[in-house]
């Protein structure tokens, strides 16, 4: 059967397995002879990077500070997602879903179903998303490969935190302002009953309050 137009689906999968899922697409598509309905070359290569193949798993590089230390990380911009491009339906009309294909994504470890569709529901039928939308994914995610890695916040302004290092060590402060591409911040310190603005790093304060989301 001839592959029709290929169009984006979103698939759910078990948090944490969402490049499992990807890497099983790719190499199980190839096993099977099924690359034709996705954008999935027939041999593999070296150095490939999956997400050319239109099976993404959308992330991004944060900087982590914890202890005085930063540290890369990638993380995923939506967690419990893959999205594939693929030609899901057997006719031009998206009536009849490839049933060949249906199968063969569910059974792919890691996938629980499609986005809107109860897993095994094919009456339900899986509604592809728009270019524009797979795009802005995808461009969010190439777009933070050419730049270098932004700084994970993890305050937020109107905290009280506890400075641990530097002229102010053991001082309380307000954060006011936070620059997250720096990795400083501005909190405002009582010195002598006076408030003062005071700029420090992130690694120089401490959480003392509850994070405002619970973090």
């Amino acid at each position: 059967m001839e592959a029709t137009e290929k169009q984006w689906y979103v698939l759910q999968t078990l948090t944490g397995q969402e490049q499992k899922a990807q890497r099983q697409i790719v190499a199980q598509a190839r096993s099977a002879g099924l690359c034709a309905y996705f954008d999935i070359p027939e041999k593999a290569s070296k150095g490939e990077v999956l997400n050319d193949f239109n099976v993404v798993v959308p992330t991004e590089r944060v900087k982590e500070i914890k202890e005085g230390k930063a540290r890369v990380v990638t993380r995923r911009i939506c967690p419990g997602y893959v999205i594939v491009r693929m030609a899901l339906y057997a006719d031009a009309a998206h009536r009849q879903i490839n049933d060949e294909l249906w199968q063969f994504v569910l059974g792919i470890p890691g996938v629980t179903g499609f986005v809107g569709c109860k897993r095994g529901d094919k009456a339900a039928k899986p509604r592809p998303i728009t270019d524009e939308e797979a795009a802005n994914l995808i461009n969010r995610a190439a777009a933070d490969v050419a730049k270098k890695p932004r700084l994970k916040v993890v305050f937020q302004v109107g905290e009280t935190v506890r400075v641990t290092e530097g002229p102010f060590m053991n001082f309380n402060g307000v954060i006011e302002q936070i620059d997250p591409d720096s990795g400083r911040l501005q909190i405002s310190v009582s010195i002598f009953g006076r408030s003062a603005p005071v700029a420090l790093e992130y690694w120089q304060v401490e959480r003392i309050t509850d994070h405002p989301e619970g973090e």
